[in-house]
C-alpha cells in the first residue's frame, strides 16, 4: 500500500453498516472534518428536479458541458452535504457544470428509488437545458462508488428507453455487482474502508427482497452495447476492484470507448486523504477524464 496512504488508516472510522444511521452521521463528521474546498469561482444553487429530487448545481466560470453526479456511500450514505466538497472540486478543476443529486437512499428507501431518481435528474437537466444554460448534447454522468453504479444504470436505462443522450460515463470505483465473486471481492475481505462484511451490507441494504437485474447491478447487464463513452478508475486494495475491470472490457469488446485506469498502492475512498500525492494525482486525472469527455 502506498505510505503516505497507510499513514492514515487509523483515522478511518469502523466499517460498518449494520446501523444505516449511526454510519450516516460518522460520514457526515468525517466530511465537515475534511478541509473546505475553494468555492469563489463556482455559482452555486440549490433546486429540486422533477418536482421531488434535490440537486445542487455547481457552475464555473466559462463551463464546458455538465455532469449529473451521484455521491457514493454503498446506497446508505452520503447527501447533498456531505459531496458537497467533492462535487465542488470536480466543477472547478473539471471546469464542468456539476448536478449533485440528492438521491433517496436504502434501507428507507431501496432500489429503485436511487435509480429513479437519478435518472429523473438526469431527464430534467435534459429538458431544462437552455433554462439551466447547458448544451444538451454534452451530458455526462458520474459519480464515485454506488453512485458510480448508479450512473452506470441509468446510462443503461437511458439507451433502453431512448432517453436523454448522454455523453460520457465518469465511474470511479464503481459497485456494480451484487454477486462478489470476483478475485478482488474474496480476497479483499478487510481492506480499509469497503471490507466483504461492509459490501454485503450496501447490498443487502439497498436490494432487499428484490433480486438483483441490471439496473441494480449494472454487472449483470447482458448487453453493454451502444452505452457512451466511459472512464473507470479502480483501487488496488479494494473488493470492488475486479468488477470495474471486468465491466471496462465488456465495453471495450461491446465496441464502447472505454479508458481503464487502475491505481497501484490505494484503497477505496482513499483519494479522500488529499495530502497524498497520488490521491492529487487521482482527482486531477477524473477532471482531465471528464474535460476531455466533453469536449467538442
Amino acid at each position: 500500500m502506498n505510505p503516505e496512504l497507510e499513514a492514515f488508516l487509523p483515522l478511518f472510522p469502523p466499517a460498518d453498516l449494520d446501523d444505516p444511521v449511526t454510519a450516516r452521521e460518522k460520514l457526515a463528521g468525517l466530511s465537515a472534518s475534511a478541509p473546505p474546498p475553494d468555492t469563489s469561482g463556482l455559482t452555486i444553487e440549490d433546486h429540486t428536479a422533477d418536482g421531488d429530487v434535490p440537486v445542487r448545481i455547481y457552475r464555473p466560470r466559462q463551463a464546458h458541458g455538465a455532469i449529473i453526479w451521484l455521491h457514493g456511500g454503498g446506497f446508505v450514505m452520503g447527501d447533498l452535504d456531505t459531496e458537497h466538497p467533492w462535487a465542488a472540486r470536480v466543477a472547478d478543476v473539471a471546469g464542468a457544470v456539476v448536478i449533485s443529486v440528492g438521491y433517496r437512499r436504502a434501507p428507507e428507501h431501496p432500489f429503485p428509488a436511487a435509480v429513479d431518481d437519478a435518472y429523473a435528474a438526469l431527464t430534467w437537466a435534459a429538458k431544462n437545458a437552455a433554462e439551466l444554460g447547458l448544451d444538451p448534447a454534452r451530458i455526462a454522468v458520474g459519480g464515485h462508488s454506488a453512485g458510480a453504479g448508479i450512473a452506470a444504470a441509468i446510462a443503461l436505462r437511458a439507451r433502453d428507453e431512448h432517453g436523454p443522450a448522454i455523453r460520457f460515463q465518469l465511474l470511479n470505483q464503481p459497485e456494480l455487482d451484487d454477486r462478489q465473486d470476483t478475485w478482488s471481492a474474496r480476497t479483499f475481505t478487510g481492506t480499509p474502508w469497503m471490507t466483504r462484511d461492509k459490501l454485503a451490507a450496501t447490498w443487502r441494504h439497498y436490494l432487499g427482497d428484490t433480486p438483483g437485474t441490471p439496473y441494480a447491478a449494472p454487472a449483470r447487464a447482458a448487453d453493454l452495447s451502444g452505452l457512451p463513452p466511459a472512464y473507470v478508475a479502480t483501487a488496488e486494495f479494494d473488493p470492488l476492484r475486479d468488477e470495474g475491470i471486468t465491466y471496462a472490457l465488456r465495453l471495450l469488446q461491446s465496441g464502447v470507448s472505454a479508458e481503464l485506469h487502475q491505481w497501484p498502492g490505494t484503497f477505496h475512498g482513499s483519494q479522500a486523504i488529499l495530502s497524498a500525492e497520488v490521491s492529487q494525482r487521482q482527482i486531477a486525472e477524473l477532471a482531465a477524464a471528464l474535460r476531455r469527455g466533453l469536449a467538442d
